[in-house]
């Protein structure tokens, strides 16, 4: 994928009761590959739906999204999954990790669907896990592993298919301070170390502030570059 992404004059609405709601409008800016970027804004503004159409979980009702030359709304729906499943990487806030796997094993997962011989999927995920600070931990479950550790392991698993793109949707939200300022900061190393594109969706003005950059959005538009 060629550097960089553009959102051109995005729009999304959906139907509720009968009615359009405009919930994105006139969307439109550029993110250079390997910038940190925080979307904020209060709740209901359209924030996690702009990371959606971002890593096309959700089409645009009009307006494109371009992957440095890849334009999203001309792939069907499996070139679609397909480039989620080789570009994007998500993490969230509730990390939606499986409880009856090991961390190693919940890692592995992405590469697993890929086909990949399992030997070579569990030495990438071990590798991953040593690199997020894990290594003591890889045969634990999620339910032995604190919030922070669970976190990490969500990101690893984000990670495993070397993504050009991170996308997190309140990946502190759901810890406390410090732990999200750990977490945070391990994310702000891997987009340095690999030049990952990462796009982060926060309520944390003070996480947001150490970001690249900042997109504000206010009643679905962008009050501020």
């Amino acid at each position: 994928m060629s550097d960089g992404i553009t959102v051109r004059e995005v729009w999304k609405r959906f139907a509720r009761d009968g009615e359009q709601v405009e919930v994105l409008k006139n969307l439109s800016f550029a993110i250079p590959r390997g910038e940190l970027v925080a979307i904020v804004g209060p709740s209901g503004v359209g924030k996690s739906t702009l990371l959606h159409l971002l890593g096309g979980l959700e089409r645009p009702s009009s307006g494109e999204i371009v992957y440095g030359d890849t334009v999203l709304s001309q792939l069907d729906e499996a070139g679609l999954a397909r480039f989620r499943n080789e570009q994007v990487g998500f993490v969230f806030q509730f990390h939606h990790l499986l409880p009856e796997f090991s961390a190693v094993e919940n890692v592995m997962l992405p590469l697993l669907i890929r086909r990949r011989p399992s030997g070579e999927a569990r030495r990438q995920a071990e590798a991953l896990l040593r690199q997020v600070g894990l290594g003591e931990r890889l045969t634990h479950r999620p339910g032995e592993l604190s919030g922070g550790e669970q976190q990490r392991v969500a990101i690893a698993r984000a990670l495993i298919g070397e993504p050009t793109v991170l996308l997190a949707d309140e990946p502190t939200g759901n810890l406390d301070s410090r732990t999200g300022e750990e977490v945070f900061a391990l994310l702000r190393r891997l987009n340095r170390e690999r030049q990952l594109t990462s796009i982060l969706v926060t309520h944390n003005d003070g996480l947001a502030g150490e970001c690249d950059r900042i997109l504000r959005m206010l009643d679905g538009c962008l009050s501020g570059r």
